[in-house]
């Protein structure tokens, strides 16, 4: 009965979850165009602000990777509802401790709670599978994807704006927004993990590794993994990359990289928010996700042989396909678990986009500081780019082997 009332009735959860990832995100679009410079306040260099930099990028992933199957399995044992608020109040005090933080150190102490409490994507994720019927979970994450696309609206917006008065009044402004976050959650948000479903805690299921080891076992997605990581390592490689490379290439400032990361999200909400289930209904979740990541490697190419800023935006309107790969890719894993195992399973993907978002800046930055010094026009400028678009179609070649070897060619 519990169970049935919860399908009948899931809007309530699916506001706030999708309000959750918004502020999630929100923060991380925050971040994005303001933290180089805040970095550069307690640097006396390029180098060690790149260093820097990077690390503090690592660290967000390092943390997410080891916390996001433990909160996960914690959610399967004491329900989603509980970790979610945890997760929201801590959310909260990294963006205040970034705010008033006196040193890079306390940045870093500040980034680890980000990480942990970043991870609470996978708990949202198995909320979201929690309340809607395997059937319509690719459309479902493709809703939780357009709540991403309006983080990376509003977030690099406000971070560019109310940067350009004070690089730190974006981190108080997220911190206030969290704090409300938490009084809605408290007073609205049902549990969706009812107590009969509900499985043991262990130390083993929690720990990222071996959950790793359970994901790739997997019937019939394992092989799917390996296509999963390599394109959220293209996508983490072009986002930690992206500031510098435009300031490098048409000395865009965190301004312009607010407007064009404004335009990054419009479109991705409109593609995941929108369209996906039209693209779903009329491909199927195969064909999506492999058309969506030869659009990717495509427009990763181009972004790093784009010869002016303008050209960019023509790239972000002209890869709709490529927003439309990553839920697709997710409601193909999540119709393979069994509905007690849906928080570790989230969470075990949550961790291989932790290990990208390590691998990543220091591939990405590493990369970038041997190309910087070149003229804007250097096509070697765009290297990080190249090497996107090189994972990516390696990826597109691996989904392609799998789902022939599964197949999976009918439309979903």
């Amino acid at each position: 009965m519990h169970d049935t009332a919860i399908k009948h009735q899931p809007q309530a959860g699916i506001r706030f979850i999708l309000v959750t990832v918004f502020l999630d995100v929100l923060g991380i679009g925050l971040i994005i165009p303001v933290l180089p410079a805040l970095v550069g306040e307690f640097t006396t260099s390029r180098d060690l602000q790149s260093y820097w930099y990077g690390a503090l990028s690592a660290t967000y992933g390092v943390t997410q990777f080891f916390c996001a199957p433990l909160l996960g399995a914690l959610s399967d044992r004491f329900g989603r509802r509980p970790v979610l608020l945890i997760s929201i109040f801590g959310l909260g005090v990294n963006f205040l401790l970034t705010a008033i933080a006196p040193s890079l150190w306390i940045m870093l102490i500040a980034r680890v709670i980000g990480g942990a409490t970043g991870a609470s994507l996978s708990v949202a994720n198995a909320y979201v599978a929690d309340v809607t019927p395997p059937e319509a979970r690719g459309k479902s994450f493709g809703i939780l994807g357009a709540a991403f696309g309006l983080g990376f609206i509003v977030g690099p917006m406000m971070g560019g704006l109310l940067g350009s008065y004070d690089l730190r009044l974006p981190f108080y402004a997220a911190a206030c927004l969290s704090v409300l976050n938490w009084l809605y959650g408290f007073f609205v948000l049902p549990e969706s993990h009812p107590p009969e479903k509900r499985s043991g805690f262990s130390l083993a299921r929690a720990n990222p590794f071996s959950a790793l080891t359970a994901l790739a076992k997997l019937r019939g997605v394992g092989g799917l993994v390996g296509v999963y990581a390599l394109t959220v390592l293209a996508q983490f490689i072009l986002q930690t990359t992206w500031v510098l490379y435009t300031a490098f290439r048409f000395g865009w400032g965190p301004r312009e990289n607010g407007v064009a990361l404004f335009v990054v999200g419009l479109v991705a909400a409109g593609v995941q928010g929108g369209l996906l289930g039209v693209l779903l209904k009329t491909l199927g979740e195969v064909r999506t996700t492999l058309f969506g990541m030869a659009s990717g490697a495509v427009a990763f190419l181009c972004y790093g042989l784009a010869p002016q800023g303008w050209v960019m935006y023509v790239i972000i309107f002209a890869n709709v396909l490529g927003f439309a790969a990553a839920p697709a890719l997710q409601g193909i894993v999540s119709k393979a678990v069994d509905p007690e195992k849906q928080g570790v399973t989230m969470g075990s993907l949550s961790a291989v986009g932790g290990i990208m978002t390590v691998l990543a800046p220091l591939m990405g930055t590493s990369l970038l500081a041997q190309v910087g010094h070149l003229p804007p026009g250097d096509w070697r400028v765009g290297a990080t780019f190249f090497l996107s678009a090189a994972l990516q179609t390696l990826a597109l070649a691996l989904a392609w082997r799998h789902f022939r070897k599964q197949t999976l060619t009918k439309p979903v």
